[in-house]
């Protein structure tokens, strides 16, 4: 076993969660500010490093009907640079509706919306992330 590491991808930063070592819960990192150059990606993987991470799980944001646009063809090439350069799995994970989740929790809990701003990426993330681990256990139970 190792970390996990999720991303929440987004054009002006990265939600970041990580779990713990035994796989099992979640906690948000503090997001990762998406330039246009190439300091998110030294800092994701200077992350894996740190952390010991043994795959990274990028959300991949659909549309309702499950198609993919724009921002999936983002989501895949940011895997795709993080896979090259981390040389850890990277697997994917449906993030529909993550974000709306997030605000949610942030609205319910009475947090004004510009101090969700800044913590809403990472949220989003736990929550990409607790699916994925979820999902996890619940096949190994299985089995």
């Amino acid at each position: 076993m190792g970390r996990i590491l999720a991303l929440d991808p987004g054009s002006r930063r990265i939600g970041l969660a990580v779990s713990d070592p035994t796989e099992t819960l979640a906690q948000p990192l503090s997001a990762v500010p998406r330039g246009g150059g190439p300091g998110w990606a030294e800092s994701i993987v200077a992350l894996v490093r740190e952390l010991e991470v043994a795959e990274i799980v990028v959300g991949l944001p659909r549309h309702m009907d499950g198609s993919e646009g724009e921002s999936a063809a983002d989501a895949r090439q940011m895997a795709e640079t993080l896979r090259s350069r981390a040389g850890v799995p990277v697997t994917f994970w449906d993030e529909r509706l993550t974000t709306v989740a997030a605000e949610k929790m942030f609205r319910e809990s009475g947090v004004r919306t510009p101090r969700a701003r800044r913590h809403i990426d990472s949220v989003s993330a736990v929550l990409i992330l607790q699916g994925y681990l979820d999902r996890r256990k619940n096949k190994e139970d299985k089995n």
